[in-house]
């Protein structure tokens, strides 16, 4: 790197890093809000595991959030060096702004990298230590599809990837039958549930005892991942593994693979931050005035997170493609911001 790219670099990556405390403290205080898990969590382990729990909440809310920051960060770092007139001075020397955008672009990539596979997945491994969540339950209901008719599952304990259930009831809804069965243990093999231990209850005749009872199911283990642990729980490694097992239920797999993907897109999206930032405040100013500016960056920040949201929620819910919902937004602001820099570069001021 050369002395103008650490120049560069160090203006807005500055900002940037002084942009991440101040949405981290805003987030903390969100999370601090719950309090009944506070008070939970430090009657358990102290003051000191309630506030482990806030940060990591934190954090997590932060990775969401980088490619707002990063835009901040850079809207505030360019308008720095053009307050120096430090962007003068490059400018007046012939180098172009693809050269003075270099080391930035390639920090974001690298920092969204980071977010991406260590810190999103340091993130979840600390929340999943803590001993209670906001929405913590052991007891399960499942609607299963078999080809002998629907059923409805229910199970007091399942354990860890959810190939066992403990404490299993079946229901059947079907109208021509309203059996019910109680077993000790369910465990998912290949197309069915085997139960173990099991009570076939039926309406008007006495109970029948089996000590193994297979029904029939279209679940996978691919779908029992995702439903006992949320998507956005999942480290990027167990994504891809859930991703590249069978996941029979549509809904379930768009969800995974919008999640993978969105993590896979987050450098992207970064780099795109980072050229729409430059595309409309690297312009020559002739005054200090930069309020129009810092606007423009509040609005582009809202809109970037908003349209990032909307995206995600529409993949998670299957309403959109998942590689579009998770690569559009990234793919929308690099062009934004090249078309932008090339029309006030190379185009007709």
């Amino acid at each position: 790197m050369t002395r103008l790219d650490w120049v560069v670099l160090r203006r807005v990556g500055g900002r940037v890093g002084l942009t991440l405390p101040i949405f981290f403290g805003l987030f903390a205080l969100v999370e601090s809000l719950d309090t009944w898990r506070f008070t939970t969590l430090s009657n358990l382990g102290g003051p000191q595991l309630a506030v482990l729990a806030i940060v990591s909440g934190a954090a997590r809310s932060i990775i969401g959030a980088l490619p707002v920051i990063v835009l901040i960060g850079a809207i505030i770092g360019v308008l720095d060096l053009q307050a120096r007139r430090e962007m003068t001075i490059i400018k007046a020397t012939g180098i172009s702004i693809w050269r003075v955008m270099r080391a930035p672009l390639a920090a974001a990539v690298l920092l969204g990298l980071l977010a991406a596979f260590a810190g999103d997945t340091l993130a979840i491994q600390i929340s999943r230590s803590l001993p209670v969540t906001r929405f913590s339950s052991d007891t399960l209901w499942l609607e299963q599809h078999g080809p002998d008719g629907d059923y409805l599952l229910r199970a007091d304990h399942p354990h860890a990837g959810g190939m066992v259930l403990d404490g299993v009831s079946i229901f059947f809804v079907s109208a021509d039958k309203r059996d019910r069965i109680e077993a000790a243990s369910a465990t998912l093999g290949e197309g069915q549930w085997t139960l173990t231990d099991a009570l076939h209850y039926r309406p008007d005749k006495p109970a029948v005892f089996f000590e193994q009872l297979a029904i029939p199911t279209l679940t996978t283990p691919g779908d029992m991942r995702i439903r006992l642990s949320s998507v956005r729980d999942l480290t990027f490694m167990e994504l891809l593994t859930t991703v590249a097992q069978r996941v029979a239920d549509p809904g379930l797999r768009a969800s995974a693979v919008t999640s993978l993907l969105r993590l896979l897109a987050l450098p992207g999206l970064l780099a795109g931050s980072v050229l729409i930032g430059f595309a409309f405040t690297s312009g020559y100013r002739r005054t200090n005035k930069y309020g129009a500016a810092v606007l423009y960056g509040i609005v582009l920040g809202f809109v970037v997170y908003v349209v990032t949201e909307l995206a995600n929620r529409s993949g998670f819910a299957g309403v959109l493609d998942p590689t579009f919902a998770a690569a559009g937004p990234a793919f929308v602001a690099i062009v934004i911001g090249l078309t932008v820099l090339l029309y006030k570069e190379d185009g007709r001021a």
